[in-house]
């Protein structure tokens, strides 16, 4: 027998079995399925971290962009407050959602990484050294057995052509029998076949039942040999296993934010906020601000006097007054009385400027551009024009207001303005809809 034996050359596998020749192959190649499930679980752990981030981003963004949209709108006081909570909410869960982010890419992507570097080392030659001892040990505790199965199966093959053969000559001698035209010299020869046909018969027998013999003494040798290379198989699995289950469970800790105790106190001091909400507290407040608690400079009477200030058009007392409530005015020019002040400041109050005289014209009046309901448009500004161009979404995105657009990834749309300060720009969809999106949801079409 040649050095370069094959144990699978000459052999038909007549079953699934493990202890077939070459069955053994199953168990090499789960080795380096080992090896390719590492790298299925950092990926999965990367996608995750990604969503984790992106998720974060725009909690932030949400949290930004409605902060901004309550605190220059009509809402006041102590409800104000709470609604604004949930943004602080928002903040601070976005927090919390980046370190989810890092444990998984810092803690758990970088333990699979260095695991998968000790455990699988690769050859200059490719593949994993113990890839290769692994089925260097099969095939050393294989190759013995597998030479005596092929001799075995050669030992079969010659036996049951034996048999062939002499079933022929028997046939034939059997025929020859009824031929007149035979003569006894060729009737003797079909005579001397059937005999040594026989023979031929005994010894095949002989060496296949000898050949078996020897192969039935090998096969427990064979699969005390083969079972000492699984077992060392399985536990190089096992810790693979076992190492998966930790990791998964470092995994479940990083993203259960429920026995954060940070994560609840988020929502304990959430449950504060909206619950000092006190509707009569608002009430109060606003009758003082900006109802009948206001104080009023009543109109008195005034002697005329020539050193009397100019009096202001009602368009150039609006320019000066800025914001601030112009009192009565006396012959030296002095302020009357101020007015009152309190202690809950709204953030409309602050964003507005209220005029003190009445005025036919609507340039200044902060309700302008507002319906009976109270619906505005928080984004209606004047804006220049600008040169459309063609961009296509990254992300999904649903519209929140009337006046936003929705589309899915991959949408192209025109961008008609540019970005303005909150991060919005205004689009039109292919099917005509124009309207606002996130500037930072698309990206210009090369």
């Amino acid at each position: 027998m040649s050095g370069s034996y094959d144990d699978s050359v000459g052999v038909e596998v007549s079953s699934d079995s493990f202890w077939e020749v070459g069955n053994y192959k199953r168990t090499v190649k789960r080795i380096d399925d080992g090896h390719r499930l590492c790298n299925d679980l950092m990926n999965c752990i990367h996608e995750r971290a990604r969503i984790e981030k992106v998720y974060a981003q725009q909690l932030t963004e949400w949290a930004k962009r409605w902060k901004q949209l309550v605190e220059k709108g009509p809402q006041y006081g102590t409800v104000e407050r709470a609604w604004c909570a949930f943004m602080s909410e928002a903040e601070k869960v976005s927090e919390l959602h980046l370190e989810v982010k890092g444990s998984l890419m810092n803690e758990d992507f970088e333990k699979i990484k260095n695991w998968q570097k000790e455990a699988f080392h690769k050859q200059m030659m490719g593949g994993f050294k113990e890839t290769k001892e692994a089925e260097d040990g099969f095939r050393k505790a294989q190759k013995p057995w597998a030479k005596k199965l092929k001799e075995v199966e050669a030992a079969k093959k010659a036996y049951h052509a034996a048999c062939k053969e002499e079933k022929l000559a028997i046939s034939r001698e059997t025929n020859s029998k009824a031929d007149p035209a035979l003569n006894p010299e060729q009737l003797k020869k079909l005579q001397d076949k059937v005999e040594r046909s026989k023979q031929d018969v005994l010894k095949t027998k002989e060496k296949y039942e000898k050949s078996l013999k020897e192969l039935d003494n090998s096969t427990p040798q064979y699969m005390e040999n083969m079972e000492q290379v699984f077992e060392q198989c399985q536990q190089f699995e096992e810790k693979r296993l076992r190492f998966f289950r930790e990791v998964l469970l470092e995994v479940q800790k990083h993203l259960d934010l429920s026995n954060v105790a940070s994560y609840k106190n988020i929502y304990r001091e959430l449950e504060q906020n909206i619950k000092t909400a006190d509707a009569v507290e608002d009430l109060r407040w606003f009758r003082v601000n900006q109802g009948p608690g206001m104080s009023m400079n009543w109109p008195q009477f005034e002697e005329w006097s020539a050193d009397l200030n100019r009096t202001l058009s009602r368009r150039e007392k609006k320019k000066a007054s800025d914001g601030v409530t112009l009192t009565g005015i006396n012959q030296t020019g002095d302020q009357v009385s101020q007015p009152n002040k309190h202690s809950s400041v709204s953030s409309y109050e602050k964003n507005q400027s209220y005029p003190t005289d009445w005025s036919d014209e609507e340039s200044n009046n902060p309700f302008s551009s507002t319906d009976a309901n109270g619906d505005t448009n928080p984004f209606d500004e004047d804006t220049s024009p600008a040169m459309e161009v063609r961009v296509r979404a990254l992300y999904d995105y649903e519209g929140q207001e009337q006046d936003e657009l929705s589309f899915k990834a991959g949408d192209e749309l025109t961008k008609m303005e540019n970005e303005d300060e909150q991060g919005w720009c205004k689009g039109r969809l292919d099917n005509g809809q124009v309207g606002l999106y996130p500037a930072n949801y698309v990206e210009p079409i090369q």
